[in-house]
């Protein structure tokens, strides 16, 4: 049967002149043609497959990579997996290495979209390699939170923590992966991005802010991480200020509201107006009037609270209109 089929997918191959092609999109466009008589999508990701692994054509092999990534079919997820580690034919077909890279990274996201557990091993593989190219580390971490699987949160968590990883981007990829994946055993890995003294360099701060928006996806409840929490809001960095009013406004934390009071008399007029609506989203109304009345608040603050009120009056009575 396997025979049969392959004579069957080289016939195809040669139609569709996948091999040798003069003309790439005229190859393209006969594939399209090709699926549309395909109502069976397992038949399909076989024929897809065997075009992926025959094809040494760039814009052929990208094109493919969609049509996997819209069929989702588990029978593409080996000859993917030894794509991406190189195990297979595609480091010989594609020789121009940005090529390779591109490709790769879209591998990534392609078994990224499956779900599959088959797949975190792997991209862990090349997440840990030291030699590895970073926009494909990069795309790895990234497929780790899509995927979701709770076996890649220690290996993340040391990527996070490792001294010598070189890449802060790579660290910040694994960051963001773990606020995905939504496991508390990496809070106190991303409390200790938070904690270094380095975040004054532009880098380490969208390192803190990746840390922060993981945190607040993250049931957290130890006094270390409010602590850590509580430091950014003095961070030199206005996004850092702002995610960190952010997480304590969703933290449940009762001292919250008093903290994120005192970013009314915060320099920049963004954490102030963040502050504002976190205050309103805790609180309703009544902190509006609170800030607006009060000798003490801040003209900024005062500001804030008087558009935010009419943001919400202008859109009430739209609300009215409509119904």
């Amino acid at each position: 049967m396997k025979e049969n089929n392959n004579l069957l997918f080289e016939k195809l191959a040669q139609e569709c002149q996948i091999l040798n092609p003069e003309h790439p999109k005229a190859s393209i466009d006969k594939i399209i043609l090709l699926a549309a008589k395909y109502e069976n999508e397992e038949e399909l990701a076989l024929i897809y497959n065997y075009f992926f692994e025959v094809s040494n054509n760039y814009e052929i092999l990208m094109f493919l990579l969609q049509k996997l990534d819209k069929l989702k079919n588990k029978s593409s997820i080996p000859l993917l997996i030894d794509s991406l580690l190189i195990k297979g034919k595609l480091s010989q077909k594609i020789t121009d290495t940005d090529m390779l890279t591109r490709i790769r990274v879209n591998i990534t996201k392609v078994l990224a979209n499956t779900k599959d557990s088959q797949c975190v091993y792997p991209l862990l593989y090349c997440l840990n390699s030291k030699d590895e190219n970073y926009k494909v580390k990069l795309s790895c971490a990234e497929a780790l939170g899509k995927i979701g699987d709770r076996y890649a949160v220690l290996p993340l968590m040391n990527i996070v923590e490792d001294e010598d990883e070189s890449s802060v981007y790579v660290k910040e990829s694994a960051v963001s992966a773990l606020g995905m994946i939504g496991d508390s055993k990496a809070v106190d890995s991303l409390v200790s991005i938070l904690e270094s003294k380095k975040g004054f360099l532009d880098k380490f701060t969208f390192l803190k802010e990746r840390a922060l928006e993981a945190l607040n996806k993250l049931n957290f409840k130890s006094d270390r991480a409010f602590n850590a929490i509580v430091k950014s809001l003095r961070d030199e960095s206005v996004r850092v200020r702002i995610n960190a009013i952010e997480v304590l406004m969703n933290s449940d934390d009762e001292r919250a509201v008093g903290l994120i009071k005192d970013m009314l008399y915060d320099n920049s007029r963004e954490v102030v107006q963040n502050a504002v609506i976190a205050l309103y989203n805790l609180l309703g109304d009544d902190i509006l009037n609170e800030i607006i009345n009060s000798e003490n608040s801040p003209e900024n603050a005062k500001e804030e609270a008087l558009n935010l009120r009419q943001d919400l009056m202008e859109n009430k009575e739209e609300y009215e209109d409509d119904k």
